[in-house]
């Protein structure tokens, strides 16, 4: 296990910044109340992401060099609330960066040091969470970037099996892709609206009242179909369901 540090820097993610507040006010609280200091550095801006999905290299080149940048003038351990984002700093920076021989380096050592959220609290911060008394079932969707660019597949389950316990419902084909995928979603539209349908099934036939997920961007294509269906069923990030469970 990676030695427990006593501050991290939060790479909040655009989605996350302009969509979603919450789950990154989340984080922060659930990683304080974890007994870690968070920085959250001012001038962080898109890790690349869409850029390089969307196969322009250079672009997204541009934008992993100003994010290594601000990223490294601290050595604490960077988390990300997203799968996704947090693939593409560990996996692709190295990649894009391969031949540089000043960002080359600084890219590997960022991404030695870049977490996910929720393997940050499982293999890091070892944290042991309580369930909750009560509350919503629970079932969880694993995003692709995370699961397959990052093989998360246990540390969220752990995480929501702490905090929900047998409220846990199960999710069928729950590693099936929600048909989201950034741009794919724009570019393939009646084939990510398929795919969203067959997600949204598997929703209500897990009986769950709240769909978590690593990803915004996930739960924020799964929650408009859902809305759109009239379906009881919600989203939420798993750090704020987290988060729930640490109030006094």
């Amino acid at each position: 296990m990676t030695p427990r540090p006593a501050r991290v820097q939060l790479f909040v993610t655009c989605l996350v910044d302009r969509f979603f507040p919450a789950a990154g006010h989340a984080a922060v609280q659930v990683l304080e109340r974890l007994g870690v200091e968070v920085a959250v550095p001012a001038d962080q801006t898109c890790c690349g992401q869409p850029a390089f999905n969307g196969g322009f290299a250079e672009e997204a080149t541009a934008m992993a060099r100003a994010t290594i940048d601000v990223l490294s003038r601290s050595d604490d351990p960077v988390v990300v609330p997203s799968g996704s984002c947090a693939d593409m700093i560990v996996n692709h920076y190295p990649e894009l960066l391969a031949g540089d021989p000043v960002y080359g380096p600084k890219a590997k050592a960022l991404a030695a040091r870049t977490f996910e959220f929720s393997r940050f609290l499982v293999d890091v911060l070892g944290a042991d969470l309580r369930t909750a008394p009560d509350g919503p079932t629970v079932a969880y969707h694993a995003s692709c970037h995370g699961l397959r660019g990052l093989g998360l597949s246990e540390a969220p389950r752990r995480l929501l099996r702490a905090v929900a316990g047998d409220r846990c419902a199960d999710l069928p084909d729950a590693e099936t892709c929600c048909g989201f995928g950034g741009l794919f979603a724009v570019k393939m539209g009646a084939v990510s609206a398929a795919m969203l349908e067959a997600k949204l099934d598997a929703i209500e036939r897990s009986g769950a009242d709240l769909v978590a997920a690593t990803d915004v961007s996930c739960l924020m294509h799964i929650g408009g179909g859902l809305h759109r269906r009239g379906s009881r069923a919600r989203t939420r990030h798993i750090t704020e369901i987290i988060a729930d469970t640490l109030h006094d």
